[in-house]
């Protein structure tokens, strides 16, 4: 009897491990924040670490990203679950988009134009997802700059009012005028994390509370 009743368990969790999380998609979780806050970096960083791929490139040119791109099923295992997820790197959400900051970057007057077309309508995009498509979100901020603008409050509002789960990232902490209190200060309801997205810095704790907040 006692080998049957071995048998039993075994196959028993066989079973339920072949079945655990049948049907379970990976969520959908959109990575927000102003022009230049080191987003498509965190994508990549992520990414990079648990696919060995990259998402798109980086660059210190505003609107580089124009259009969400979507990595699927990144894979982070901590404390010996694994959480999967889809990033969805999406532009920078700015009131408005000035074909004068391509010009400053060296662009000519017509490719600025159509840049900052494309940028108006990436920030359509990112608005659409926002409200629609995203199970969750990691807002991304530069900690050298204040927190406190129309775009961030409007969207970590949105983030609130579909009850999203929203974890905030103080980026850019490799940097001397780096204030990340100033953040925390802003957004108290919510948690904050510091790191540096460039260096890899702190992105044990940001994996952590990926797994904690999305899993």
């Amino acid at each position: 009897m006692g080998l049957f009743a071995d048998l039993k368990d075994s196959i028993s969790g066989v079973t339920a491990k072949l079945f655990a999380g049948e049907g379970d998609e990976p969520k959908r979780i959109g990575i927000y924040g102003p022009p230049n806050a080191g987003k498509t970096t965190l994508a990549n960083r992520i990414a990079r670490d648990w696919t060995g791929d990259a998402i798109g490139p980086e660059s210190h040119v505003p609107h580089e990203t124009r259009r969400a791109r979507r990595k699927e099923n990144v894979e982070i295992e901590r404390n010996g679950r694994t959480v999967s997820i889809d990033i969805v790197d999406t532009p920078g959400v700015a009131t408005k988009v000035d074909y004068e900051e391509f010009v400053e970057h060296g662009m000519e007057k017509d490719e600025a134009v159509r840049r900052s077309r494309e940028a108006t309508e990436g920030v359509a995009e990112a608005m659409h997802w926002l409200r629609e498509d995203v199970d969750g979100v990691i807002y991304v901020l530069d900690a050298t700059t204040d927190p406190f603008t129309q775009v961030n409050t409007m969207l970590i509002g949105i983030i609130e009012s579909r009850d999203l789960p929203v974890l905030i990232l103080a980026n850019k902490t490799d940097l001397e005028d780096a204030n990340i209190q100033r953040i925390k200060n802003a957004f108290p309801q919510h948690d904050t994390i510091p790191l540096s997205a460039l260096e890899g810095d702190n992105m044990d704790e940001v994996y952590d509370e990926i797994a904690t907040k999305f899993g």
